[in-house]
């Protein structure tokens, strides 16, 4: 007796050739083969997975349109993308926001286009204006073939790139439907494309955001109209770790390493991440012998009763810097403080205490009481430039507990201080300006102070437990 729900699947085409089965051999012939398929297909290992489909097939409810004006329709139960000219890139995105999960969905794009899948990203007021950024899993139908390799848009560029992944590479399809899955669990990111291992990347930058489908911009040199469609997308946000798959490729690590676009915008590490190489107690010929720690690629200034410079000391970069873009990711313990300071001369203050520079302030703004004191109002709060200029209010500031990252650009006069990603202050040293606020602040002691040519990178010690890690710098030549 034929299997109902397998009967049901039978698609036309395949009607039509058993019907010519049926009226062109033997009936017990044809009895025989038919009984060979329905049991081959009985035999079929059937998919158990739990999924939840996050599309309904019929209407765009609970998706919302973000970027640009890029044109979405619903044809057939399929999302069908089309290009048009004089926008930026555009994302059908999630309403809801997911942090672990995988996910499957198939997809057929024109060869002209370029698109891709956001997950973990978002859109936010303090970031460009609400630019959208994040992972994207990348639709790339040219002849380099990266489809499936992980891409951070507006941000850092490509992590995982398919050039050492030729497999992957001939797995996509042109003008055919492909299948990807992808897997977001904590900070293991993994993809497939159609059934081949892509991607691999071990990264903690986001673990929270939408899932968006895009339409890419296009110059005057494509054709307005050209459509991209999805299909089947599907979720699983529970019992991960039982239908995770393990991906044939070795990881993309990216703690303490160099992006691909940073390697190419002359970025170096200013922390290895394992030794102390490269750096010295501020006070020191050698780094100190206590007060700090290297633990799973983290640099960690242990708490010793809140006293600055209790124990270990400050450290400084063994080499001085001039025109240069820093970044460090930070994590603060509750009622933490510390600081970056840069332009440092070591030889300034011979007695106890920090080395003297101008400092990006690290500070627990709820709980610290430096938050509320200071020359200016507001200007010993996190991010802000310490005892001069109070960052902006509106700062994104993450949890107690979760990693900060800090950008710090000085380009001849002009210094920038960023807070994930936000702009929160700049000013000018050496200007008018610049010296009635040291005038009026502690720092007046020190002649021409904060406008030396180069100096030292430094990481406090306030005697507060608080963690470094992705330090790394690229000096700006001019």
């Amino acid at each position: 007796m034929l299997n109902v729900s397998l009967y049901l699947r039978i698609t036309k085409t395949e009607l039509l050739l058993m019907k010519f089965l049926k009226n062109n051999l033997p009936l017990s012939l044809f009895t025989i083969i038919l009984l060979l398929v329905f049991g081959a297909c009985e035999n079929q290992p059937k998919d158990l997975t739990p999924w939840k489909s996050i599309f309904n097939g019929t209407s765009f409810d609970g998706w919302s349109i973000k970027g640009g004006t890029a044109e979405y329709e619903i044809r057939d139960g399929i999302i069908v993308g089309k290009t048009v000219y004089n926008t930026p890139n555009t994302f059908l995105t999630t309403d809801m926001l997911y942090g672990d999960f995988i996910l499957e969905l198939d997809y057929m794009v024109d060869s002209t286009m370029n698109s891709g899948i956001q997950i973990r990203s978002n859109s936010l007021p303090h970031y460009r204006n609400g630019t959208v950024h994040g992972y994207q899993i990348e639709i790339d139908p040219s002849e380099r073939a990266w489809s499936a390799g992980i891409y951070d848009e507006q941000r850092r560029g490509w992590l995982c790139t398919l050039e050492d992944n030729p497999k992957a590479q001939k797995a996509f399809k042109q003008n055919s439907w492909n299948h990807y899955r992808i897997e977001a669990i904590g900070d293991t990111l993994k993809t497939w494309i159609n059934g081949v291992s892509a991607a691999h990347l071990i990264d903690d930058k986001t673990a929270k955001g939408f899932i968006g489908l895009q339409v890419h911009s296009i110059g005057k040199d494509k054709k307005e109209g050209t459509e991209i469609k999805w299909k089947n997308v599907n979720i699983l946000t529970d019992s991960l770790y039982k239908y995770s798959k393990k991906s044939d490729l070795k990881p993309v690590i990216t703690k303490n390493a160099l992006t691909i676009s940073e390697k190419e915008s002359g970025y170096h590490m200013l922390w290895d991440g394992t030794s102390t190489a490269g750096w010295r107690g501020a006070r020191l010929e050698e780094f100190p012998e206590e007060g700090w720690v290297i633990n799973n690629g983290e640099l960690t200034v242990l708490a010793s009763g809140g006293e600055e410079s209790s124990a270990g000391g400050d450290i400084v970069t063994k080499e001085v810097f001039g025109n240069f873009e820093l970044q460090v990711d930070f994590k603060l313990t509750k009622g933490a403080n510390s600081g970056i300071k840069y332009y440092v001369n070591t030889d300034i203050n011979k007695g106890p205490g920090s080395s003297i520079g101008l400092e990006y302030q690290i500070l627990d703004d709820a709980v610290h009481p430096d938050a509320k004191l200071g020359n200016h109002e507001g200007s010993r709060t996190i991010a802000s430039l310490y005892d001069l200029i109070m960052a902006h209010p509106d700062k994104p500031v993450k949890p107690i507990g979760e990693w900060n990252h800090a950008r710090i650009v000085s380009d001849s006069a002009h210094v920038e201080h960023w807070l994930n990603g936000m702009k929160v202050l700049e000013y000018e040293r050496g200007s008018a300006m610049y010296k009635k606020l040291v005038a009026e602040s502690k720092y007046k002691v020190w002649p021409n102070f904060g406008e030396a040519k180069e100096g030292h990178i430094l990481l406090q010690d306030h005697g507060d437990l608080v963690s470094f890690k992705n330090i790394k710098i690229k000096p700006i030549i001019n």
